[in-house]
Parts: structure tokens; C-alpha cells; sequence
């Protein structure tokens, strides 16, 4: 069997190419071992997202009473909030596979191996391809800590399909799925605590706005203990102790479940990647030029794989990138305004530049900064509450970069992507006729 073009890796970037190439009019086969839709659609983005709505109503309707709402003896049902979680992950991967059967695609499930650049070895099939694309995505890091192999832990994977609410919870790592699940645990009533070797939370976010979310999750209760390294793991008849060092001052902190988040790393093994000779970044990930091709001609590498930003929709927008290279098409991929969002409650996006970002390349700008109670839609929903926008320019009114704190963010940050991807200034919104009152409008008072 010979295609056109063939895909490993089924996730966002391995999907959205197969079904432009197949739209196309190309021959397109598709490789995934698993699920359709990959870790963002069965084991992250999604579900993710789906409890922490739930969680998110239900926190809602506990403190109703500042709207002046009764709502009395309010439950949640954590077993049947993970039962609609699958069942919209189940909704979403038969969309994706009638989408690909749309576009003639394909499908084959199973391991995939790269014999060379024109041949894919499945089970005992063999398949030759013109141009071969890998969208091989991450996988989670677990580290090499004293005692992780003896003592229970999750994974977000684990914590996705947890069917009991603990009545306490350490988090080790406090990046983006870390304070995720931290914001979706507190608002269950859990104890959480989150252990991160920074000394902030959110590494890479606007530190100030890293810092204001922080401030609030340790009103509601949640214990930060930054700058700490873990230094050993213990299994307790009662739960986990972990052992961390501060400082230089050793400390333990106990809970019924210990959840580990400390970071993904691209998948470069298992699917004969080595067969291809590709070269390669220093972090191991495939090096790409601007439309995805890898150093060996009618080979590409979107997503994860290539290290640049491990993002479901900068994965989307490489693989669009790469179709379009494979059909000759001259467009080439951006980063400047990737926008980042961490679905905490409230939320934070940011995109463009951070402070700390351009001060270390000695970017002259300037910081301005304002509340979200500006927006009289936001006081309206948002009652004893506040958040923030944040936004730096140049001295010429350029923006080089967005950064929010509060609902909805991450709705709104593609505004200031749009400002920092087109290079506007600071007015350049003022032309446009927003709705009022919309929490949106906020960005003509740049």
C-alpha cells in the first residue's frame, strides 16, 4: 500500500494533518497506537477542562450566597463527574474519527515503525509513503526521587479517573496541569499542597501574575512550599510523606494522596525515529525549519516531537504548516504570539513577552497594568473578586506582550495575540466597536 503522505501519532497535530492532506486530495494514512484525538483529548486538555468546569459549578454554588442565591445542601458526585468526563472524551473521538473518514483518511491502529523515510511497518503490514509526517507527541516525566517505588502515586492520568475526593492532597509541581488540578481539588473542599523547586509558580508566566494567583488559591487554603526540592518519598499507614529540602532546611509534609506533575517530554523512542538519521536539537527533539521539515528531505515533525512549544494549538497550527509545505505552499510558522492558558479559577493567559523576558534581552518597554473591575460586566459576575490585565509596549506603542489574570482569559488573550502577532500598538483596537458591556471591551483602554 502506498500513500501519499503518512502520519504517526494521532493527537492534535497528527489529526488536523491528516484531515487537511486528505481535504486536499492527497492519500493520507494515519498511525496511532491508542486513542484518536492523543494525550489532549483522552488524558489532558479536555477531560481536564471538563472536571474543572464541574468543579467550578459546584464551588459556584457553594458560595451562591454573595449573589444572593440560596443553594442549600449542595453535593458533588465526583464518580459520575468522571463518568460524563469520559463520555465527552468518547463524543469528541468519534467527531475527530468522522472527520477523518470525511476526508478519506486512513485510520490504522497500532503500533507504528519507521523502517525509512518511505516505509512504515505496522503489525504485519508495510506501508510506503511519499512524505512522512511524526506527530509522536510527550509523555510525562517521572523522576528518579528515593522511595517513588514505594509509595502510591498519580499521574494526571491516575488523578483523571480518581473516583474519590481524598481529604488531602500534596501536588509536586506547580506549572500549568500542577495548579490545574490544584484549583480543581480546593474546589472539592480538598487539602492540597503543592511542592515546586522555583521560586514561583507557573515558570515561564508574567511572575507577577504567577504571584497574584498564587495569593489568591493561599486565601482558599492551599499550602505553597516554593523553592523546595524533593528529596525522598515515604508510604505512611495514613498516606504519603514527602521529604523536600528548603533553604537548606529539610521537612516533611504528609497527605492522603500525592500527585506528580513535574513537567512532559517529547516521545523520540519506540517508533524507529533513529532509522531516519534526523538531526536533532540539544534537548534531543527533532530540529525543524520554518515550515516543520526536518533535516531529511519529506520528512516533517509537528507538536511535541519537535520541542519547540508543547501546545495542542501550536501543534494545530504546525501541522497546517506542513500540509501546506507538502502541497507547495510558502507559508511559514510564527511563535511570536502562542497564547498560554491555565484553566485555574480564575484563569491566566498570556501571550508575547514577559517582563522578566524582556529584561533579560534588555528590551526597553513599559508595564501597564489595570484591574478587571474596569469592565462593568466583570463586577456584574464577579463579586468580591478581582483580576487584572497586563500589558507591555515599547516606546513606539508596540505591544510585545498580554498577560491576564481573571474569567474569561482565556477567551480574551487571542485579542492581545492578535496585537502581538500583527505588531499593533496600543490603540489599534480603539477603531473597533466592542459589545458592552462585555469584559472584551476592556482592551480599547489600552
Amino acid at each position: 500500500m502506498k500513500y501519499q503522505v503518512a502520519i504517526i501519532g494521532g493527537g492534535p497535530a497528527g489529526y488536523t494533518a491528516a484531515e487537511l492532506a486528505g481535504k486536499a486530495g492527497l492519500s493520507v494514512v494515519l498511525f496511532e497506537k491508542n486513542s484518536v484525538g492523543g494525550v489532549c483529548l483522552n488524558e489532558g486538555c479536555i477531560p481536564t477542562k471538563t472536571l474543572l468546569y464541574a468543579s467550578k459549578l459546584y464551588y459556584s454554588c457553594v458560595n451562591a450566597r454573595k449573589y444572593h442565591v440560596s443553594a442549600d445542601a449542595v453535593t458533588c458526585d465526583l464518580p459520575k463527574m468522571v463518568a460524563r468526563k469520559s463520555k465527552v472524551v468518547r463524543k469528541l473521538v468519534l467527531g475527530i474519527k468522522a472527520k477523518l473518514a470525511a476526508a478519506h483518511v486512513t485510520l490504522v491502529n497500532g503500533e507504528a515503525f519507521v523502517v525509512d523515510k518511505h516505509t512504515v511497518r505496522c503489525g504485519e503490514e508495510t506501508y510506503a509513503c511519499e512524505n512522512l509526517v511524526l506527530c509522536t507527541g510527550s509523555r510525562t516525566v517521572i523522576l528518579p526521587i528515593p522511595g517513588i517505588d514505594k509509595v502510591a502515586y498519580w499521574t494526571h492520568r491516575e488523578a483523571l479517573d480518581n473516583k474519590e475526593v481524598p481529604q488531602s492532597l500534596i501536588i509536586v509541581g506547580g506549572g500549568v496541569i500542577g495548579m490545574e488540578f490544584a484549583s480543581f481539588f480546593c474546589d472539592l473542599g480538598v487539602k492540597v499542597t503543592v511542592i515546586e523547586m522555583m521560586d514561583e509558580i507557573l515558570n515561564g508566566i508574567d511572575r507577577e501574575i504567577a504571584a497574584l494567583l498564587r495569593a489568591g488559591y493561599a486565601k482558599r487554603g492551599v499550602d505553597f512550599r516554593l523553592g523546595a526540592k524533593v528529596t525522598q518519598l515515604k508510604q505512611g499507614d495514613s498516606g504519603v510523606y514527602v521529604c523536600y529540602e528548603s533553604s537548606g532546611v529539610e521537612d516533611c509534609v504528609a497527605a492522603e494522596r500525592l500527585l506528580l506533575s513535574v513537567g512532559r517530554r517529547p516521545v523520540t523512542e519506540g517508533f524507529g525515529l533513529e532509522n531516519l538519521g534526523l538531526e536533532t536539537t540539544e534537548r534531543g527533539c527533532i530540529k525543524v525549519d520554518g515550515q516543520l521539515r526536518s533535516s531529511v528531505p519529506g520528512v516533517y515533525a509537528c507538536g511535541d516531537l519537535n520541542g519547540v512549544s508543547l501546545l495542542a494549538h501550536t501543534a494545530v497550527r504546525e501541522a497546517e504548516i506542513a500540509v501546506g509545505a507538502i502541497l507547495g505552499k510558502t507559508d511559514t510558522m510564527s511563535y511570536r504570539a502562542i497564547p498560554g492558558v491555565v484553566y485555574t479559577h480564575p484563569e491566566v493567559a498570556s501571550v508575547g513577552k514577559t517582563e522578566e523576558a524582556l529584561q533579560k534581552e534588555g528590551t526597553a518597554y513599559r508595564a501597564i497594568k489595570f484591574p478587571m473591575t474596569y469592565s462593568g460586566r466583570f463586577v456584574a459576575e464577579n463579586e468580591g473578586e478581582n483580576g487584572w490585565v497586563k500589558v507591555l509596549a515599547d516606546a513606539d506603542n508596540k505591544v510585545l506582550g498580554v498577560h491576564l489574570l481573571g474569567n474569561p482569559a482565556s477567551e480574551l488573550i487571542v485579542l492581545g495575540g492578535m496585537l502581538v502577532e500583527d505588531g499593533g500598538t496600543l490603540d489599534a483596537f480603539r477603531r473597533y466597536v466592542f459589545p458592552h458591556p462585555t469584559v472584551g471591551e476592556l482592551f480599547r483602554d489600552l
